[in-house]
């Protein structure tokens, strides 16, 4: 499936937040109900800053940070959705929360432990109709916690390692090594609804449900993205695309983040950053390379801020690793214009 094709932006000076951190950025999430942006990191950290927005000028204040145990890597993070609180997983196995409005013992405090994994926990989303967090892990396993309890409060055998998950609303996607997608209802006790294999060839890199609920957006080591609609009765409509491509080389797409309208952000190891609009099928915006791979990009809950990291995300092996190579976390203003939906001419 080819999109309609739009031309490079010029080149502009987004916005570097300080204090980005020391090893690779695992995620970034904006709170729901403000600009509070946090990151997670290889080096064990969780950041908080309050970025401020005036007629597209941007000033981030670091807030806040905390540490997961022995510095060990943060690889996940979600907020509840009042905002008040950040959910975390990693490489220590653990599931922590931390309470943004509480003050740390000290300044890289240890959060409190909620949950644990037998294997790193890769990914953490919140279930709003249930107050219950859910993780998911290399152990196979999908775990949901209540914050007042040690021991899961429910537990689901996965067919393979847990890759990445998204929750919106009453419905959350699960995407697992060996290629599979689960799809679950979680208005109430979550049930599967839908299992199926996923429609790209290659390992999987990220899933983002749409914001309406009617499916999600999947991407691949393969740079290839594809649009799957969760109910039979839609099938139909889903497909799939190539992107971040160059000439013969082909990159992973690390992080796919949809907007408000219902547009979407795709960001891949090639450095590039493309906004699509799946229902016209037409390629919105194409900015040029930032000279790193992008590990991962999140948009605010107003839609006018898109913050990205650059960083190192190992899809060519530790050998590619620099060590002490900057990591940055960037934001871009975002004009209604260039992500609002278009129609084809």
């Amino acid at each position: 499936m080819a999109f309609g094709t739009s031309s490079l932006s010029q080149p502009q000076k987004d916005y570097d937040v300080p204090q980005a951190g020391n090893d690779g950025i695992s995620s970034l999430n904006w709170s729901p109900t403000s600009n509070l942006l946090v990151s997670s990191n290889w080096d064990g950290g969780i950041r908080c800053w309050d970025v401020q927005e005036q007629g597209g000028q941007m000033n981030a204040t670091p807030k806040a940070q905390a540490n997961h145990e022995n510095a060990s890597p943060v690889l996940c993070s979600t907020f509840s959705p009042d905002g008040s609180t950040v959910f975390t997983g990693g490489a220590d196995k653990a599931v922590r929360m931390w309470s943004l409005g509480q003050q740390l013992s000290t300044p890289n405090s240890v959060p409190q432990q909620i949950g644990a994994h037998n294997s790193p926990v890769k990914a953490v989303g919140f279930l709003q109709s249930t107050n219950l967090i859910v993780s998911g892990g290399w152990d196979k396993k999908l775990n949901f916690w209540d914050a007042r309890s040690p021991n899961p409060v429910g537990s689901i055998d996965l067919p393979e390692r847990c890759y990445d998950l998204d929750v919106r609303g009453n419905v959350m996607v699960v995407a697992t090594a060996d290629k599979q997608v689960l799809i679950y209802d979680v208005s109430g006790q979550p049930r599967e609804y839908n299992r199926r294999p996923s429609p790209l060839k290659f390992q999987t890199r990220c899933v983002s449900c749409f914001p309406n609920q009617t499916g999600f957006a999947i991407g691949s080591i393969e740079g290839r993205v594809g649009i799957q609609y969760n109910d039979k009765a839609n099938e139909n409509k889903s497909f799939a695309f190539k992107c971040h491509r160059q000439d013969t080389d082909v990159y992973s797409v690390n992080a796919i983040a949809f907007h408000p309208l219902g547009t979407f952000a795709t960001a891949g190891s090639d450095g590039v950053i493309t906004f699509w609009d799946k229902d016209n099928k037409q390629k919105l915006k194409s900015f040029p390379s930032t000279g790193k791979p992008i590990s991962c990009a999140s948009f605010n809950s107003q839609g006018n801020m898109f913050a990205y990291a650059k960083s190192y995300d190992w899809s060519k092996g530790s050998s590619f690793a620099a060590p002490g190579q900057a990591n940055e976390i960037c934001i871009h203003y975002t004009m209604h214009d260039e992500i609002k939906p278009k129609k084809k001419n």
